[in-house]
């Protein structure tokens, strides 16, 4: 028995039901493009979607993984169509080894780079052709614990709204601005504001503790595998490395973010 929570609800309990099939085939890239629908999973991914606006549409719960009443409160703020679902159904649905019993449909971001605001000081991050759903997850978290202003996904090769993306990134998703676009298009955007390009190369000769990493910049990441591709490398302004004393001549491509990142905030904080 539910304890009484403070919202309207509709239970299912079959795998067969229309809303859960329909729920599954959004584990899936085609369906997400072709509804501009996706999933969230996680009371914190939840909240904070809700908290910048994106738009829910339905809710699925299972209060047998609730970690406390916080849960009911996220749902009764949200306020749209909501779901209960038994244990059992719910993790055939899920995702995660361990769910906490949330799990929400939202519509997809659209917008793109003309919805930015342009500010002096401020920093991008372009995320390259990145294949797996962990790394690009773990930028958004990085870009949003640095305060980045946007991060660019340029001929894209995971989809931002994978559920792994948004599982990695633990919500950041929505609170970094974040758009997709062609390489030329968002080169054209940054050069028409005088932004400079930051390259991160093994074969570069500055390190990047000895580069003037001051805004506005973006710095450029390439895939896991390849690194930046020659459209990026030929139009850098700057290319940096990160020292590698081992037999690694790279480091992942989310950490390798994170370290310049925080660079560019210690050379702030000494401006």
């Amino acid at each position: 028995m539910l304890p009484g929570p403070p919202f309207k609800y509709l239970s299912i309990t079959s795998a067969q039901n229309n809303k859960i099939k329909q729920l599954i085939r959004l584990k899936n890239r085609r369906k997400r493009d072709k509804t501009a629908l996706f999933l969230i999973e996680g009371y914190r991914e939840i909240k904070r979607a809700f908290e910048k606006g994106l738009p829910l549409v339905a809710l699925f719960f299972c209060s047998d993984f609730f970690l406390g009443n916080h849960e009911f409160f996220l749902i009764d703020s949200i306020g749209t169509e909501n779901f209960h679902l038994p244990s059992s159904l719910f993790q055939k649905i899920s995702y995660r080894d361990r769910p906490d019993g949330l799990i929400a449909v939202g519509k997809q971001m659209q917008t793109t780079l003309n919805d930015w605001v342009f500010h002096d000081s401020s920093i991008y991050v372009v995320a390259e052709s990145i294949e797996k759903p962990g790394n690009l997850g773990t930028i958004l978290r990085s870009c949003d614990a640095a305060g980045v202003n946007g991060v660019v996904i340029c001929d894209r090769r995971t989809d931002i709204y994978n559920p792994n993306v948004v599982r990695a990134s633990v919500g950041t998703l929505f609170t970094v601005p974040v758009v997709e676009a062609q390489g030329i298009e968002a080169y054209q955007w940054f050069k028409e504001r005088n932004i400079s390009l930051i390259a991160t190369s093994p074969s570069a000769s500055l390190k990047y503790t000895e580069a003037s990493l001051k805004g506005p910049l973006a710095l450029l990441f390439g895939t896991e595998q390849l690194g930046l591709s020659e459209f990026w490398i030929k139009r850098a302004n700057l290319h940096v490395k990160i020292p590698m004393l081992g037999a690694a001549d790279s480091l992942n491509v989310a950490m390798a973010t994170t370290l310049i990142l925080y660079e560019i905030l210690r050379q702030k904080n000494l401006s």
